[in-house]
């Protein structure tokens, strides 16, 4: 799931791309993702885990930077959740569920509700990390690191595959380095 990610879209390459205080756009990605899951088992509700992943991680797929006004279009709040799933579907295929989350996660600001309890759960979850990544900007490096390790043990659940087989190295995407190319790896042994 996620190797088709990687391979198929420029997901790697919002590690690079701030969104909200010093928190980047594949950061925020992979909480929302982690934090919408939780959610779910908090309140037991039987979710396609697995299209929730996969639209929580592409749900801001916009590829700008919207903190610069002439890259960005105006109003970006409102027109981001269109371009994110107007690119996802250019680089991927997604389901009905995964389409639903990526448009409109931005709810109310988009005003159709979402159709969905996955599409619900990324919009809540989403404004939960966005206000914590813009209110609470520092030390938080460890959060995400448990965020991506979180994500992995879900995928590999999903899988079928054994929690307890060994994970990569500990390297966070966003501990300073520059290493796409080693983020790309690192991320596709989810």
């Amino acid at each position: 799931m996620l190797d088709d990610l990687l391979v198929r879209t420029r997901l790697v390459t919002t590690a690079g791309d701030i969104q909200h205080g010093t928190t980047s756009v594949l950061e925020h990605s992979i909480a929302v993702a982690l934090y919408a899951q939780e959610l779910a088992d908090h309140l037991h509700l039987k979710i396609r885990r697995e299209e929730l992943i996969r639209g929580a991680l592409l749900h801001d797929y916009f590829l700008y930077d919207w903190h610069n006004g002439a890259a960005a279009p105006s109003w970006h709040g409102f027109k981001h959740p269109g371009i994110a799933l107007r690119n996802a579907l250019r680089h991927c295929s997604l389901t009905r569920v995964e389409q639903d989350i990526i448009r409109k996660h931005m709810f109310p600001l988009t005003p159709i509700p979402p159709m969905h309890r996955e599409s619900f759960l990324v919009c809540i979850a989403d404004k939960i990390c966005s206000s914590f990544e813009t209110v609470k900007r520092t030390d938080k490096l460890h959060v995400y690191r448990e965020a991506a390790m979180e994500l992995k043990l879900s995928l590999r659940r999903i899988r079928g595959g054994s929690t307890q087989a060994p994970l990569p190295a500990e390297r966070s995407i966003s501990d300073g380095t520059d290493g796409i190319a080693e983020d790309k790896k690192n991320l596709s042994t989810f």
